[in-house]
């Protein structure tokens, strides 16, 4: 029995396992080191150990870094799980203070979320949770429960796309849209935007792929066709796209109100009939378990739910 405890003593190594996980969220040996206070060769010979012990490459070398094996993306949630079951062990024995430090959550959001609530949860989480680091990932509701799923993300911000059995999902509040113009496009600073001013100018999309929208959707049942000249699948580049030209942007109002607050832009109503959609947090079904994951869920819970939406 000794002879079997020492034999897995030195194969399994927890800080192995760290690397790991480090290698596969940062894409890349020198990003991975930094992240654990580490010498580059450290992680080079940590990840030698690694492909030794589970007989696989693990990583392969790209031009953009190092990228995962099927063997490895394989790896990565079961690898997660343990991690995670380990430090919620430690958390247990920790002052509130060591409990935080050092540790990262990571919050996917859309980049409309990101931009009207990253701030916010920023400051909250500074105050409830000092130490602990937000990493903001991109997502939305087409890929928001794979990237749960794989453990790519701990918590998540959407408009749907959690309904699965593995998945556990809150709605916090209702969205709405707005639009967003060139102020020097307008008539006056308290003109309105008609639906047929509306329907006459160039308008640019949001939109992860194509270039058909809920507006769309919602002009076709009136009888009206809006021309649309570009899409994007960013917000933040609205600004450079708007400034200058009587086009008009139509997204969700808290990212409206953001940029234009941000930009001198100004929003105005849709004058258009949309529907409303649900705001919702999800999270795996057994991610709570870890204390720290379940503080920074009642932070966004908190906050979220106070936005006037």
């Amino acid at each position: 029995m000794l002879t079997d405890m020492k034999q897995i003593d030195n194969r399994i190594d927890l800080n192995l396992l760290k690397v790991f996980e480090a290698l596969h969220e940062e894409g890349g040996a020198t990003r991975a080191a930094v992240r654990l206070g580490l010498t580059q060769s450290a992680v080079s010979a940590a990840l030698q150990r690694l492909r030794v012990m589970y007989g696989d490459a693990l990583f392969t070398r790209t031009g953009r870094g190092l990228t995962p094996t099927v063997r490895a993306q394989e790896l990565r949630p079961v690898i997660g799980a343990a991690l995670d079951k380990c430090r919620e062990s430690l958390a247990m024995g920790n002052s509130a203070a060591q409990r935080y430090e050092g540790r990262s959550v990571v919050l996917g959001l859309s980049d409309d979320f990101e931009i009207a609530t990253a701030r916010l949860l920023i400051d909250a989480v500074a105050a409830r949770a000092p130490g602990l680091r937000l990493a903001f990932r991109q997502t939305h509701s087409r890929i928001v429960a794979d990237m749960l799923m794989s453990r790519e993300l701990d918590l998540a911000v959407a408009s749907g796309g959690f309904a699965t059995q593995w998945l556990s999902h809150e709605s916090l509040a209702e969205g709405n849209y707005g639009c967003v113009v060139d102020p020097a496009s307008m008539a006056g600073p308290g003109a309105r935007l008609t639906l047929d001013a509306y329907v006459r100018r160039d308008h640019i999309l949001i939109s992860s792929s194509g270039f058909v929208g809920i507006v769309d959707e919602a002009l076709a049942q009136t009888g009206h066709k809006r021309r649309v000249v570009a899409s994007t699948t960013h917000f933040a580049a609205l600004p450079f796209l708007l400034r200058g030209t009587d086009a008009v942007a139509t997204m969700p109002a808290h990212a409206a109100q953001a940029i234009a607050a941000m930009t001198g832009l100004r929003m105005l109503p849709c004058p258009l009939a949309l529907p409303r959609y649900h705001i919702e947090l999800g999270w795996r079904t057994d991610a709570l378990r870890d204390a720290v994951i379940a503080e920074v869920k009642a932070v966004v819970t908190e906050v979220l739910s106070a936005i006037r939406w």
